[in-house]
């Protein structure tokens, strides 16, 4: 699977970092006062040409909202970031085909409808209200330093910093499932062969798994790919997908974010949304023939050799070794540099927006979320004199 999938990986974090360090922050959270159709596809817009991991998109949306942004565009944004971007769909294209690729895309086009429809109508404005007072308001100084490749490169690292674990744990445990669960194990989970109460079923159970599975963003699609050929339907797999952001860390971040109720509202709106996406786009699919035949053998895994792909395994190890080079000699002597490092995560994050920060000894240091910041705040000489 890493094999089929390395150079993929490689270029959509690339363009991911380069889009990141290029375009102003500062201009989303000026356009997303309201839950318009406008503001909507605006946040659509920007969250595309966002970061896919899971907690940054959250960190981001939880700062954009602190800042005045709808909450509704809010939540857009951050499905958009981590459901519609680059990487993601060249993944998905890769080990599942182009027809999972497409109904990506256009299953997220519905469910960033869905949020708009149902977000107000289901969770209290009162509530929302009253999240924003307790939602940290900070605002960090701003520079007219320009981005350089430097610093897209420093975007481009950090990613990959921040999605490692969710990376390596998603290839291990699609690996062990694979090979270790008999195909009788997914059998008995998800129906088959009842035709709309199966697609129903597979959609409502397919969030579930992501919830447990504590897998997210571009890690959830190896599993997701195993899941696939066990017997999961188009719509399940596809919702399922959907369904990194309410794995179970993230869903305790929500509540820290918002407090517990909003968290839970917002948490059961989400399954909603993802299961009835996942459930419009195999109807959709179905009715032109798109669903491609399930294969229950995962062949196309298990194939490693010279070709194609390792051509362009051994260009995309180029390239990273570029970036990494650039990230290594990138000017960190500048005070006032307008990227900073997050020391616990190791994201890069800009200075002008950055989610949280932290004043120790007089010197500021920023971070991709309130949680980073407050792990620095506990022992900060842990990470200073490293």
């Amino acid at each position: 699977m890493l094999f089929h999938t390395f150079w993929a990986l490689i270029l959509g974090f690339t363009l991911s970092g380069a889009v990141q360090a290029f375009i102003s922050r500062n201009k989303m959270k000026e356009q997303l006062g309201d839950d318009s159709f406008k503001s909507v596809l605006k946040a659509s817009g920007f969250g595309i040409i966002s970061s896919s991991c899971s907690y940054s998109a959250s960190a981001l949306a939880k700062s954009l909202f602190s800042k005045g942004a709808n909450f509704t565009t809010s939540m857009v944004f951050m499905f958009a970031s981590t459901n519609l971007v680059i990487e993601l769909g060249l993944v998905l294209w890769i080990m599942m085909g182009w027809q999972f690729a497409v109904a990506e895309f256009f299953g997220g086009a519905v469910m960033i409808i869905l949020l708009k429809l149902l977000i107000p109508r289901l969770i209290p404005a009162s509530l929302i209200e009253s999240s924003r007072v307790n939602v940290e308001k900070s605002a960090p100084p701003k520079s007219d330093k320009k981005a350089t490749w430097h610093d897209a490169a420093g975007y481009t690292i950090g990613d990959f910093k921040m999605l490692r674990y969710e990376l390596i744990i998603g290839f291990i445990v699609a690996g062990l499932a694979a090979k270790l669960i008999p195909a009788s194990f997914w059998s008995a989970i998800f129906l088959s062969g009842n035709g709309i109460i199966t697609t129903i079923q597979n959609v409502i159970i397919g969030p579930i798994i992501a919830f447990v599975s504590f897998v997210c963003s571009v890690g959830n699609i190896p599993l997701a790919s195993t899941l696939w050929h066990g017997g999961l339907s188009f719509g399940g797999t596809i919702s399922f997908i959907y369904a990194d952001l309410i794995a179970f860390p993230l869903v305790m971040i929500y509540r820290k974010y918002y407090g517990t109720k909003l968290a839970i509202r917002l948490t059961l709106v989400f399954w909603l949304v993802m299961s009835l996406s996942g459930l419009i786009t195999e109807i959709v699919f179905q009715s032109l023939n798109l669903i491609p035949a399930m294969d229950h053998s995962m062949s196309h895994s298990m194939k490693i050799g010279f070709n194609y792909t390792t051509i362009l395994n051994l260009l995309a190890l180029a390239l990273i070794l570029w970036i990494y080079w650039m990230y290594r000699t990138r000017d960190k002597s500048d005070p006032d540099q307008l990227f900073a490092q997050d020391l616990i995560c190791g994201m890069q994050v800009r200075i002008s927006d950055a989610p949280a920060s932290y004043v120790h000894e007089g010197k500021s240091f920023y971070f991709c979320m309130p949680g980073c910041r407050d792990s620095f705040a506990a022992n900060p000489e842990k990470y200073v004199s490293n």
